[in-house]
């Protein structure tokens, strides 16, 4: 069952054509992964399906119905949840009231949502955190919160925007295995990264993007073999 559907987004930012034409899908339980040296519209893409820009032309299709740009809030209320690059997290609240204004998404309920967050916590290994201020969390524990916050929010679709940056050797292990985690509990994903490594180990499909455009699309396998990505993007 195709979860999520994009036909032929572009985005321009002045004469800067950020996406052109870009088309891809991603079936319910998938891990697809969006691949692209710097500049290549990765995050400009991630910003037009969730509804933080308005993309200039193409349709984004989710679950069958058409949420072309609509506001990221109620994209989050249908079930398309994300994180960012540089952590969004409110600092100056505890870890556990972050990921508790997630959970109120589904449930306005304080009590209740705070009940969910606890158990997101402990899910995502971050419930001895609960009570501390997100401020006095390292940059790695933040990644961590950040997909907290949005799991909270109960998605059938993650949008995870290079939660791997500046993790190495066993962290990027593990973030690995809990993105797989993730997976398992039905959450289909969608994944920018750049650690080409990653990429193929945990997506089954593969999109790459250079200068906007999407130059190739298959397996981890097809795409390593592919010979416009070994020149464009894996540098010979």
């Amino acid at each position: 069952m195709t979860l999520l559907k994009v036909e032929g987004l572009t985005k321009k930012f002045g004469g800067l054509v950020a996406n052109s034409n870009v088309t891809f899908s991603i079936e319910k339980g998938e891990i697809l992964g969006i691949v692209g040296p710097n500049g290549a519209g990765k995050t400009t893409l991630f910003n037009g399906i969730s509804g933080v820009y308005k993309i200039d032309s193409g349709k984004v299709i989710f679950n069958g119905e058409d949420v072309t740009n609509m506001p990221s809030y109620e994209l989050c209320k249908k079930g398309i949840g994300r994180t960012f690059q540089i952590p969004m997290s409110l600092d100056g609240m505890t870890v556990l009231d972050n990921v508790t204004v997630g959970a109120m998404v589904r449930d306005s309920d304080v009590t209740n949502a705070r009940r969910d967050a606890m158990e997101v916590l402990r899910f995502s290994g971050l419930a001895e955190f609960a009570y501390k201020m997100v401020g006095s969390l390292s940059v790695i524990q933040k990644k961590r919160l950040e997909i907290a916050r949005a799991l909270a929010t109960k998605p059938q679709l993650l949008l995870l925007d290079e939660c791997m940056a500046g993790l190495h050797g066993a962290e990027r292990n593990r973030a690995v295995d809990f993105i797989r985690e993730i997976n398992r509990m039905g959450v289909t994903i969608l994944t920018i990264e750049h650690v080409m490594q990653v990429v193929m180990n945990v997506s089954n499909r593969v999109v790459v993007l250079l200068y906007g455009e999407k130059i190739a699309e298959g397996t981890p396998q097809e795409v390593t073999n592919n010979e416009t990505v070994i020149s464009a993007y894996l540098g010979g």
